[in-house]
């Protein structure tokens, strides 16, 4: 395998670093995560060109994760998802799409490590941010988010390089706590009047619209209904304390 062909190259350039930098370059050149056949190739590509298709699927991927994180597959989440893909990329695209779905939503080898690895070398900070909250977006599809469904969604989180406190916020945005508006704006409940201000300023700049204008339109409006979030959590807080 070619794992243990660039591990051992690894050991005689590098020695024990070498062997386990090469061990990780030469699994990737495997891609043995996945063996359902040809339809899933272009989840895993690591190709440097990507296509509309290659995001995709590999965002309906991780929605087979969430979907499937509490043992069962909700028909509502998965309403929820089609919905959502027919949205953002009209219906003829999002059927053609969601043939390939059932394959995935059955398959139990789907690697939230490596499709997360080929969204960050080819996604900027901002949209992973608004890919988490489509994931959280289905977990809450029927109502509530469970703590399975909310656990995977962390571990994604974690792959896809997000920042705990922005992991933070954005989970804070579904689970309506007696902090939870401090929890969207990053801060601590004793922070200052000024610190509050802060805050807001900060997550406005950093959920603004603006910052994924490259993506469709659907996700343009998952940024804005976080904005929405941000703004309702500052509103909230100036209520609370009589800020001006």
């Amino acid at each position: 395998m070619i794992k243990w062909f660039t591990a051992i190259l690894g050991y005689v350039f590098f020695r024990f670093p070498g062997a386990i930098l090469g061990f990780i370059l030469g699994s990737l050149l495997d891609s043995t995560d996945i063996k359902s056949g040809a339809s899933f190739k272009k989840v895993f590509s690591q190709d440097e060109k990507v296509t509309p298709a290659d995001f995709e699927l590999n965002l309906l991927s991780l929605s087979s994760i969430v979907i499937k994180a509490d043992g069962s597959v909700n028909q509502t989440e998965l309403d929820y998802v089609r919905r959502y893909f027919v949205s953002a990329y009209g219906k003829e695209r999002a059927n053609a799409t969601f043939k390939t779905f059932n394959e995935i939503i059955k398959n139990r080898q789907v690697s939230a490590p490596h499709i997360c690895m080929y969204i960050n070398q080819h996604t900027r900070y901002p949209a992973r941010l608004q890919i988490l909250h489509f994931l959280f977006g289905i977990a809450n599809a029927d109502g509530s988010v469970s703590s399975s469904e909310a656990e995977e969604i962390r571990k994604i989180a974690g792959f896809l390089r997000i920042n705990f406190r922005d992991f933070e916020s954005i989970k804070a945005m579904f689970f309506k706590t007696g902090d939870h508006a401090y929890k969207i704006l990053e801060i601590e409940k004793n922070a200052s009047d000024s610190e509050v201000k802060k805050a807001f300023r900060t997550m406005a700049k950093k959920y603004h619209p603006d910052k994924i204008q490259h993506m469709d339109e659907i996700h343009i409006k998952g940024a804005e209904a976080k904005f929405r979030e941000v703004q309702m959590a500052y509103d909230q807080i100036k209520k609370e304390r009589g800020i001006s």
